[in-house]
């Protein structure tokens, strides 16, 4: 006996599925075949998803020089830096390039290396303007110290580092920048003085080489730039004189 469904028997449903000679579904599966609905156990929530790690801070030299505080609008001054000893020149035209390549001129402006013309004497007496550096193995700069400023200086090829207290960068004193920087005015038809080279500093021993005491030795006690003269105490007679020479009169020991 066949069993019975709410009043209908198996048979009627068999019955019921075939009509005409074709098969009917019995179910209609399409509309789950093109959409089909997600598990909802695979779903992952993105709010719920963690972000991926962050990278760890790059380590800190604890011998690097401490960077001063960031500030765009501090006042420009005049700063020395320390370079490579008899590169001076060379170590200042790089700056400048550099400079204006990174177009830093609002930032950066004159850079100086501190000299004076000094006049020299062959042995012939002739006369030779050159320049003397004032203070070998540094430059001065008047600048802005920022970050950009900071980081283009000490990038620098042949510059160490600012003049300063704990690697602060202090700015000149205004006496300094008077006496390295700053020249003293003079009259448009009058010729600003001109120091003679002297090769020689109080103290040192020299020989006479040529007048009244050829061949004596004696120690420099005074030396005049401005007129290219020494004065030498030599031993005369048991007694120390004071002989003043031209400065190419004499010669080192």
């Amino acid at each position: 006996m066949l069993p019975r469904f709410g009043g209908r028997s198996l048979l009627d449903f068999t019955d019921s599925i075939v009509a005409n000679g074709e098969t009917v579904n019995q179910a209609d599966t399409s509309d789950d075949s093109q959409d089909p609905q997600p598990d909802e156990s695979l779903v992952i929530d993105s709010a719920d998803a963690s972000a991926p790690a962050l990278p760890p801070p790059a380590p800190v030299d604890p011998k690097a020089p401490a960077k001063p505080p960031v500030d765009d609008e501090a006042p420009m001054h005049w700063y020395i830096l320390k370079v490579a000893f008899n590169r001076e020149d060379s170590i200042a035209d790089a700056l400048r390039k550099r400079v204006n390549m990174e177009g830093m001129t609002d930032d950066i402006g004159e850079i100086v290396v501190p000299s004076e013309d000094v006049a020299t004497f062959n042995r012939d007496g002739k006369r030779r303007i050159s320049k003397r550096k004032l203070l070998p193995g540094y430059i001065m700069v008047y600048m802005r110290i920022n970050d950009d400023t900071w980081f283009l200086v000490r990038e620098t090829g042949g510059i160490s580092d600012f003049t300063g207290a704990a690697g602060k960068p202090m700015p000149m004193e205004p006496g300094d920048i008077e006496r390295f920087i700053n020249r003293p005015l003079v009259d448009d038809e009058e010729e600003a003085p001109i120091k003679i080279g002297i090769p020689f500093k109080v103290g040192d021993r020299v020989r006479v080489k040529e007048g009244n005491f050829e061949n004596q030795e004696g120690d420099v006690d005074t030396v005049d730039e401005a007129n290219g003269r020494i004065t030498v105490i030599i031993n005369i007679f048991g007694r120390s004189v004071p002989m003043e020479l031209d400065h190419w009169q004499v010669e080192p020991l």
